[in-house]
Formats: structure tokens, C-alpha cells, sequence
């Protein structure tokens, strides 16, 4: 009589586990196909290809549509319990670790553009040109190199060749051999969250001070761009929670696995795929611009 019940209680687990992993499919082939109709329209007219925001725009959507491959990749591979050899796991890791950091990095030079449009608009022109847009684009991911070349050194110090040859669950796990290269990992992650969340609130504070003094159309676009300020806020503050995930997926862990199966599970819906629709919402179809070239070529069109 035991053993049937926990025949059944497997099944049912089993069962739980096939319908998130579908789910999971589902909503990354949606946020996909969205992305990929938002970049289609961004190359569509020169004025988005040429312009600050649009240019940003576009590079927080393909490091999105990176991401949501990337750990669907990762997902189907530890569901199916398949392995790979380790060389090739640090190379998608380093892709997805790289993208990870790329994105809130982006958001905040999307701030300070709006910063700059709104608090300077004399100079916008000459700050945000196309060729400092790409200067922008080169430091931020240098920046970004910054966080996973340590995290790469700390492991190419602490183990040998042979451990690249080795086939395992691919996992960003099998990049922290000892504790204290997770500490240094989220001490140099934190430490670039904090300087983005200065930013955020500075442009905040700046923006609200003109929007107080503005009148008529002024006013409204300033509380436009006041808006777009504060759900990008947002969305840093979701890739923040997502440092602390790996702490608390681990102190679940110790209490009880299934538990910590739930939790993962509802920190990468919440924390990990729920950030990458936020952008084609505030561009994509809060945009006027944006939205009425995208409505020119769909179905939605007349």
C-alpha cells in the first residue's frame, strides 16, 4: 500500500514537473516571437536605427531573447537529466552570465538618456549621438566582461584541465568550486546594482524637479519620461532580486528538495523570464513611434 503511494506521489510529481516545463516553453516562444517582430520594426525605418533610445532599445531586446535561449537550453537539459561536457557548459554559461549583467546595465544608460533628453535637451544631440550610442554599447559590456572574467579565473585557478573534459548537468553551480568565489561573484554584481540604483534615483529626482517646473506638452512628456524612469527602477530592482535567488534556492535545499524544486521554479517565471517582457511593453508599445510602425505591418493594421 506504501509503495503505491509513492508510485503515485512520483507520478504526480512527475506530471507537476512536465506542465511547468511546458508552461516554460510556451512563454519563452511567446516572449521570442514578441522580440523578434520589435527588432523586425526597429531595423524598418532609419530614424530607430540612428536614434539613442531606440539603438538601446534594441540591444536590451536581443540580450533578452539571448537569455530566454539560453536557460531554456539549460532548462530542457536538466529536466532530460542530459549531460555535456563541461567546456561547453562554461561557454554557454559565460554567454548567459555575460547577458545577464548586459541588460541592467543598458536600462541605466536608457535612464541617463531620458535624464539627458529631458534635464538637457540642448545637449542631446550632441551627447546622445549615433557613435557615442556605440561607445556606450562597447563600455557596457566591458563592464560586463568585468563580473564573469573573475568568476572564470577563480575556477580556471581551482581546478585542473581535466575537469573541462568531464560530462555533467550543466548548471551555473558547476562554476563556484568553494564558497568564497559565489561572495566575490555577488560582492562585484551588488556593488554594480548599487552604483545603477544612484543613477536611477539621481535621474529620478532630477526629472521630477523639471517635471514640477514644466507647463502644458512640456509637463506631459517630462511625466512620460518620469514614467519610463520608474519601470525601468522596476526592472533593475527584478535583476536584483535575482542575485539573492541562488542564497535562498540554497537555504531551501538543506530543508526540502521538493520545496527548493518549487521555489527555483518560481524565481525563473518571476525573476528570470518576467524582466524580459518588461521592455517591449515600455518601448515597444508605450512608444508612439515605435508602436504605430509596429501596427503599420501586423495584422493589427487597417
Amino acid at each position: 500500500m506504501a509503495d503505491n503511494n509513492s508510485l503515485d506521489g512520483g507520478e504526480t510529481v512527475r506530471r507537476q514537473i512536465n506542465d511547468q516545463v511546458m508552461i516554460v516553453q510556451i512563454l519563452v516562444m511567446i516572449f521570442l516571437c514578441i522580440n523578434l517582430l520589435l527588432i523586425v520594426t526597429f531595423f524598418k525605418r532609419e530614424c530607430f536605427y540612428t536614434t539613442t533610445r531606440y539603438i538601446l532599445f534594441a540591444v536590451t531586446l536581443l540580450s533578452d531573447s539571448m537569455i530566454l535561449v539560453v536557460t531554456d537550453i539549460l532548462l530542457i537539459l536538466s529536466y532530460f537529466r542530459f549531460t555535456i561536457q563541461v567546456g561547453v557548459c562554461v561557454v554557454l554559461c559565460f554567454m548567459l552570465y555575460l547577458y545577464y549583467t548586459v541588460t541592467p546595465f543598458t536600462l541605466t544608460a536608457m535612464t541617463l538618456e531620458r535624464y539627458v533628453a529631458i534635464c538637457m535637451p540642448l545637449r542631446h544631440g550632441e551627447l546622445c549621438s549615433t557613435r557615442n550610442t556605440i561607445h556606450c554599447i562597447l563600455i557596457i559590456h566591458s563592464l560586463s566582461f568585468v563580473t564573469i572574467t573573475v568568476v572564470l579565473s577563480t575556477l580556471f585557478a581551482s581546478v585542473s584541465l581535466s575537469f573541462y573534459t568531464q560530462f555533467k548537468i550543466c548548471s551555473m553551480e558547476i562554476f563556484f568550486v568553494h564558497t568564497w568565489q559565489d561572495h566575490i561573484r555577488s560582492g562585484i554584481s551588488q556593488f554594480y546594482f548599487l552604483i545603477m540604483c544612484i543613477i536611477i534615483v539621481f535621474t529620478y529626482v532630477k526629472i521630477m524637479k523639471v517635471a514640477k517646473a514644466a507647463s502644458g506638452d512640456d509637463k506631459k512628456s517630462t511625466r512620460k519620461g518620469l514614467r519610463t524612469v520608474v519601470l525601468h527602477a522596476f526592472q533593475l530592482w527584478l535583476c536584483l532580486v535575482q542575485l539573492w535567488c541562488p542564497f535562498i534556492e540554497r537555504a531551501v535545499l538543506q530543508i526540502d528538495f521538493m520545496l527548493f524544486v518549487q521555489v527555483r521554479y518560481f524565481n525563473y517565471i518571476m525573476f528570470g523570464l518576467a524582466p524580459r517582457c518588461l521592455s517591449p511593453l515600455i518601448y515597444g508599445l508605450r512608444d508612439e513611434k515605435f508602436f504605430l510602425e509596429l501596427k503599420s505591418y501586423t495584422l493589427f493594421s487597417n
